[in-house]
Protein backbone atom coordinates (compact mmCIF):
# COMPACT_ATOMS: atom_id res chain seq x y z
CA UNK A 1 0.00 0.00 0.00
CA UNK A 2 1.25 3.53 -1.12
CA UNK A 3 2.37 5.56 1.85
CA UNK A 4 1.38 8.83 -0.31
CA UNK A 5 -1.20 10.90 1.61
CA UNK A 6 -0.43 9.77 4.87
CA UNK A 7 0.55 11.95 7.84
CA UNK A 8 3.79 11.05 9.32
CA UNK A 9 3.08 10.51 13.47
CA UNK A 10 6.97 10.01 14.39
CA UNK A 11 9.14 6.81 14.59
CA UNK A 12 9.42 3.32 16.60
CA UNK A 13 13.07 1.93 16.01
CA UNK A 14 13.45 4.34 13.31
CA UNK A 15 10.70 3.37 11.83
CA UNK A 16 8.75 5.85 10.32
CA UNK A 17 4.88 5.52 12.03
CA UNK A 18 2.22 7.18 9.37
CA UNK A 19 -1.96 7.72 9.17
CA UNK A 20 -3.74 7.85 6.51
CA UNK A 21 -7.02 9.82 6.33
CA UNK A 22 -9.20 7.07 6.30
CA UNK A 23 -7.99 6.22 9.83
CA UNK A 24 -9.24 9.02 10.72
CA UNK A 25 -12.84 8.44 9.13
CA UNK A 26 -12.85 5.39 10.37
CA UNK A 27 -12.48 6.57 14.04
CA UNK A 28 -15.71 9.21 13.37
CA UNK A 29 -17.70 6.19 12.44
CA UNK A 30 -16.82 3.99 15.13
CA UNK A 31 -16.92 6.87 17.75
CA UNK A 32 -20.38 7.37 16.27
CA UNK A 33 -21.26 3.99 16.10
CA UNK A 34 -20.36 2.67 19.83
CA UNK A 35 -21.73 5.82 21.69
CA UNK A 36 -25.60 5.41 21.42
CA UNK A 37 -24.91 1.62 22.29
CA UNK A 38 -22.79 2.83 25.13
CA UNK A 39 -25.58 5.06 26.64
CA UNK A 40 -28.43 2.07 26.00
CA UNK A 41 -26.10 -0.11 27.97
CA UNK A 42 -26.20 2.74 31.42
CA UNK A 43 -22.61 4.42 30.82
CA UNK A 44 -22.01 7.86 31.92
CA UNK A 45 -20.95 10.10 29.40
CA UNK A 46 -21.06 7.61 26.53
CA UNK A 47 -19.28 9.75 23.61
CA UNK A 48 -16.27 10.44 25.98
CA UNK A 49 -16.28 6.68 26.54
CA UNK A 50 -16.04 6.28 22.80
CA UNK A 51 -13.56 8.54 21.68
CA UNK A 52 -11.38 7.04 24.49
CA UNK A 53 -12.30 3.47 23.36
CA UNK A 54 -11.39 4.19 19.84
CA UNK A 55 -8.26 6.29 20.90
CA UNK A 56 -7.46 2.54 22.70
CA UNK A 57 -8.40 0.79 19.32
CA UNK A 58 -5.58 2.58 17.38
CA UNK A 59 -2.69 2.31 20.37
CA UNK A 60 -3.33 -1.12 20.07
CA UNK A 61 -3.06 -1.70 16.24
CA UNK A 62 0.14 0.36 17.06
CA UNK A 63 0.84 -2.23 18.93
CA UNK A 64 -0.04 -4.93 16.36
CA UNK A 65 2.16 -3.60 14.01
CA UNK A 66 5.28 -2.83 16.47
CA UNK A 67 5.08 -6.98 16.46
CA UNK A 68 5.20 -7.36 12.73
CA UNK A 69 8.56 -5.01 12.97
CA UNK A 70 10.01 -7.41 15.53
CA UNK A 71 9.26 -10.06 13.55
CA UNK A 72 10.49 -8.17 10.06
CA UNK A 73 13.90 -7.69 11.75
CA UNK A 74 14.30 -11.00 13.08
CA UNK A 75 14.41 -12.28 9.13
CA UNK A 76 16.57 -9.10 8.49
CA UNK A 77 13.77 -8.07 6.29
CA UNK A 78 14.42 -3.87 6.36
CA UNK A 79 10.83 -2.44 7.53
CA UNK A 80 10.35 1.25 5.07
CA UNK A 81 7.21 2.37 7.08
CA UNK A 82 3.94 1.14 9.91
CA UNK A 83 0.61 2.97 8.35
CA UNK A 84 -2.63 3.33 10.09
CA UNK A 85 -5.38 3.08 7.76
CA UNK A 86 -9.02 2.45 7.32
CA UNK A 87 -8.99 -1.20 8.44
CA UNK A 88 -6.11 -1.25 11.08
CA UNK A 89 -2.21 -0.79 9.98
CA UNK A 90 0.00 -2.50 7.53
CA UNK A 91 3.76 -3.00 8.24
CA UNK A 92 5.50 -2.03 4.74
CA UNK A 93 8.40 -4.29 4.19
CA UNK A 94 11.09 -2.98 1.27
CA UNK A 95 11.53 -6.67 0.38
CA UNK A 96 9.09 -9.69 0.21
CA UNK A 97 9.10 -13.06 2.14
CA UNK A 98 12.13 -14.87 1.23
CA UNK A 99 9.58 -18.20 2.50
CA UNK A 100 5.96 -19.11 2.57
CA UNK A 101 7.39 -19.61 6.76
CA UNK A 102 9.17 -16.60 6.70
CA UNK A 103 5.79 -14.72 5.67
CA UNK A 104 3.25 -16.88 7.24
CA UNK A 105 5.71 -16.13 10.62
CA UNK A 106 5.55 -12.49 9.58
CA UNK A 107 2.01 -12.43 9.42
CA UNK A 108 0.53 -14.24 12.42
CA UNK A 109 2.78 -11.91 14.35
CA UNK A 110 0.58 -9.04 15.02
CA UNK A 111 -2.76 -11.06 15.67
CA UNK A 112 -0.74 -13.12 17.71
CA UNK A 113 0.07 -10.52 20.02
CA UNK A 114 -3.24 -8.89 19.91
CA UNK A 115 -4.55 -11.67 21.19
CA UNK A 116 -2.29 -12.18 24.01
CA UNK A 117 -2.51 -8.44 25.03
CA UNK A 118 -6.26 -9.21 24.84
CA UNK A 119 -6.93 -11.83 26.71
CA UNK A 120 -4.69 -11.18 29.45
CA UNK A 121 -6.66 -7.80 29.90
CA UNK A 122 -9.98 -9.95 29.99
CA UNK A 123 -8.21 -12.04 32.18
CA UNK A 124 -6.85 -9.41 34.39
CA UNK A 125 -9.79 -7.85 34.63
CA UNK A 126 -12.02 -10.72 36.10
CA UNK A 127 -9.28 -11.27 39.17
CA UNK A 128 -9.52 -7.33 40.33
CA UNK A 129 -12.03 -6.43 42.76
CA UNK A 130 -12.60 -3.19 41.57
CA UNK A 131 -15.72 -2.72 39.32
CA UNK A 132 -14.64 0.22 37.35
CA UNK A 133 -11.19 -0.84 37.15
CA UNK A 134 -12.34 -4.39 35.45
CA UNK A 135 -14.75 -2.77 33.61
CA UNK A 136 -11.14 -0.83 31.94
CA UNK A 137 -9.68 -4.02 31.75
CA UNK A 138 -11.83 -5.89 30.19
CA UNK A 139 -12.96 -3.16 27.68
CA UNK A 140 -8.92 -3.01 26.57
CA UNK A 141 -9.23 -6.73 26.04
CA UNK A 142 -12.16 -6.67 23.82
CA UNK A 143 -10.08 -3.99 21.87
CA UNK A 144 -7.14 -6.52 21.50
CA UNK A 145 -9.28 -9.33 20.49
CA UNK A 146 -11.07 -7.26 18.00
CA UNK A 147 -8.10 -6.15 16.58
CA UNK A 148 -6.41 -9.41 16.39
CA UNK A 149 -10.24 -10.86 14.72
CA UNK A 150 -10.33 -7.87 12.02
CA UNK A 151 -6.91 -8.04 10.75
CA UNK A 152 -7.16 -12.14 10.38
CA UNK A 153 -9.98 -11.62 7.80
CA UNK A 154 -8.84 -13.16 4.84
CA UNK A 155 -7.82 -10.49 2.77
CA UNK A 156 -5.29 -8.80 1.28
CA UNK A 157 -3.58 -6.44 2.75
CA UNK A 158 -4.88 -7.68 6.16
CA UNK A 159 -2.79 -10.52 7.98
CA UNK A 160 -5.59 -12.92 7.67
CA UNK A 161 -4.70 -12.59 3.61
CA UNK A 162 -0.82 -12.96 3.98
CA UNK A 163 -1.94 -16.35 5.86
CA UNK A 164 -3.95 -17.50 3.46
CA UNK A 165 -1.30 -16.49 0.75
CA UNK A 166 1.83 -18.32 2.97
CA UNK A 167 -0.47 -21.48 3.37
CA UNK A 168 -1.18 -21.79 -0.33
CA UNK A 169 2.42 -20.88 -1.32
CA UNK A 170 3.39 -23.49 0.60
CA UNK A 171 0.83 -25.86 -0.87
CA UNK A 172 1.68 -25.22 -4.65
CA UNK A 173 5.19 -23.93 -4.43
CA UNK A 174 4.52 -20.47 -6.13
CA UNK A 175 4.29 -17.16 -4.61
CA UNK A 176 2.01 -16.14 -7.61
CA UNK A 177 -0.91 -18.59 -6.70
CA UNK A 178 -0.50 -17.62 -3.12
CA UNK A 179 -1.46 -13.92 -3.99
CA UNK A 180 -4.26 -15.11 -6.29
CA UNK A 181 -5.82 -17.32 -3.76
CA UNK A 182 -5.62 -14.74 -0.91
CA UNK A 183 -7.25 -11.93 -3.84
CA UNK A 184 -10.27 -14.24 -4.38
CA UNK A 185 -10.73 -15.12 -0.79
CA UNK A 186 -10.26 -11.90 -0.01
CA UNK A 187 -13.28 -10.34 -2.54
CA UNK A 188 -15.45 -12.79 -1.39
CA UNK A 189 -14.86 -11.21 2.00
CA UNK A 190 -15.86 -7.71 0.50
CA UNK A 191 -19.00 -8.76 -1.05
CA UNK A 192 -19.87 -10.81 2.34
CA UNK A 193 -19.32 -7.49 4.44
CA UNK A 194 -21.85 -5.54 1.79
CA UNK A 195 -23.60 -8.16 2.67
CA UNK A 196 -23.87 -8.23 5.99
CA UNK A 197 -24.66 -4.72 5.80
CA UNK A 198 -27.38 -5.11 4.04
CA UNK A 199 -28.76 -7.54 6.33
CA UNK A 200 -28.44 -5.01 9.35
CA UNK A 201 -29.88 -1.99 7.72
CA UNK A 202 -32.80 -3.98 6.63
CA UNK A 203 -33.41 -5.34 10.70
CA UNK A 204 -34.32 -1.18 10.99
CA UNK A 205 -32.35 -1.11 14.37
CA UNK A 206 -31.30 2.47 16.23
CA UNK A 207 -27.58 2.56 14.37
CA UNK A 208 -29.43 0.40 11.06
CA UNK A 209 -27.32 3.92 9.28
CA UNK A 210 -24.11 3.34 10.51
CA UNK A 211 -23.71 -0.78 10.86
CA UNK A 212 -24.18 -0.19 6.81
CA UNK A 213 -21.59 2.63 6.18
CA UNK A 214 -19.34 0.17 8.05
CA UNK A 215 -19.92 -2.73 6.43
CA UNK A 216 -19.49 -1.05 3.39
CA UNK A 217 -15.94 0.53 4.23
CA UNK A 218 -14.54 -2.35 5.27
CA UNK A 219 -16.33 -4.31 1.86
CA UNK A 220 -14.71 -1.71 -0.44
CA UNK A 221 -11.61 -1.95 1.51
CA UNK A 222 -11.02 -5.24 0.52
CA UNK A 223 -12.15 -5.23 -2.40
CA UNK A 224 -9.95 -2.44 -3.27
CA UNK A 225 -7.10 -4.31 -1.62
CA UNK A 226 -7.62 -7.57 -3.21
CA UNK A 227 -7.76 -6.13 -7.14
CA UNK A 228 -4.92 -4.66 -6.35
CA UNK A 229 -3.17 -7.45 -5.09
CA UNK A 230 -4.13 -9.51 -8.69
CA UNK A 231 -2.61 -6.51 -10.30
CA UNK A 232 0.93 -6.89 -8.53
CA UNK A 233 0.50 -10.96 -8.98
CA UNK A 234 -0.49 -10.04 -13.17
CA UNK A 235 2.46 -7.98 -13.14
CA UNK A 236 4.64 -10.04 -11.63
CA UNK A 237 3.74 -12.92 -14.20
CA UNK A 238 4.19 -10.46 -16.75
CA UNK A 239 7.53 -9.39 -15.66
CA UNK A 240 8.24 -13.54 -15.10
CA UNK A 241 7.73 -14.38 -18.84
CA UNK A 242 10.04 -11.70 -19.99
CA UNK A 243 13.42 -13.98 -21.03
CA UNK A 244 16.16 -12.70 -22.57
CA UNK A 245 16.43 -16.41 -25.00
CA UNK A 246 12.87 -15.98 -25.97
CA UNK A 247 13.12 -12.38 -27.19
CA UNK A 248 16.14 -11.38 -28.93
CA UNK A 249 16.54 -11.70 -32.48
CA UNK A 250 19.56 -12.67 -34.70
CA UNK A 251 20.31 -9.30 -36.28
CA UNK A 252 23.67 -7.75 -35.42
CA UNK A 253 24.57 -4.98 -32.68
CA UNK A 254 26.30 -2.56 -33.34
CA UNK A 255 29.55 -2.66 -31.19
CA UNK A 256 28.90 0.34 -28.48
CA UNK A 257 25.56 -1.27 -27.99
CA UNK A 258 25.54 -2.61 -23.86
CA UNK A 259 25.67 -6.16 -23.74
CA UNK A 260 23.10 -8.64 -21.78
CA UNK A 261 23.27 -12.00 -20.93
CA UNK A 262 21.11 -14.37 -22.95
CA UNK A 263 19.76 -15.98 -20.15
CA UNK A 264 18.76 -12.95 -18.00
CA UNK A 265 14.86 -12.77 -16.96
CA UNK A 266 12.37 -11.04 -15.00
CA UNK A 267 13.49 -8.67 -12.40
CA UNK A 268 17.33 -8.82 -12.75
CA UNK A 269 16.61 -8.19 -16.31
CA UNK A 270 14.76 -4.85 -15.96
CA UNK A 271 17.35 -4.31 -13.66
CA UNK A 272 20.28 -4.41 -16.07
CA UNK A 273 18.19 -2.33 -18.67
CA UNK A 274 17.75 0.33 -16.08
CA UNK A 275 21.65 0.11 -15.39
CA UNK A 276 22.68 1.17 -19.50
CA UNK A 277 19.04 2.19 -20.56
CA UNK A 278 19.07 1.73 -24.72
CA UNK A 279 16.99 1.36 -27.55
CA UNK A 280 18.85 -2.31 -27.94
CA UNK A 281 20.97 -3.93 -26.57
CA UNK A 282 23.79 -6.63 -28.09
CA UNK A 283 22.80 -10.36 -26.40
CA UNK A 284 25.72 -13.15 -25.02
CA UNK A 285 26.11 -16.44 -24.28
CA UNK A 286 28.60 -17.13 -20.74
CA UNK A 287 31.51 -16.60 -23.12
CA UNK A 288 30.99 -13.39 -24.18
CA UNK A 289 30.00 -14.52 -28.12
CA UNK A 290 27.44 -12.39 -29.43
CA UNK A 291 24.56 -14.03 -30.47
CA UNK A 292 22.04 -11.55 -31.73
CA UNK A 293 19.93 -8.56 -30.73
CA UNK A 294 17.62 -7.15 -27.82
CA UNK A 295 15.31 -4.30 -28.67
CA UNK A 296 13.42 -2.40 -25.64
CA UNK A 297 10.10 -2.26 -28.26
CA UNK A 298 10.00 -6.32 -27.95
CA UNK A 299 10.68 -6.21 -24.26
CA UNK A 300 7.59 -4.00 -23.95
CA UNK A 301 5.42 -5.67 -26.37
CA UNK A 302 6.06 -8.73 -24.67
CA UNK A 303 5.27 -6.93 -20.85
CA UNK A 304 2.17 -5.75 -22.70
CA UNK A 305 0.27 -9.17 -24.24
CA UNK A 306 2.14 -11.48 -21.53
CA UNK A 307 2.86 -13.61 -24.21
CA UNK A 308 5.96 -15.62 -24.48
CA UNK A 309 8.26 -15.78 -27.75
Amino acid sequence: MSTSGAIRLGRVWSVPVRVRPGAVLMGVVLVALFAPRLDDAGFGRPWLVAVLAVASLYVSVLLHEVAHVAAARHYGLPVHSVTLHLLGGETLLESDSATARQELVTAVSGPVASAVVGLAGLGAGAAVASDSTAEILATLGWINVLVAGVNMLPALPLDGGRVVRAIAWAVTGRERTGIVVAAWTGRFAGLSSLALGAWLFLQGARTAWLDLALCTLVGVFLWAGSTQSLRIADRAARIERLHVRRMFDSSRPEPDWPHLAVDLRGDALLRAMSHHPAEAYAVVDDDGQVLGTLRTRTVNRVYRVGARR
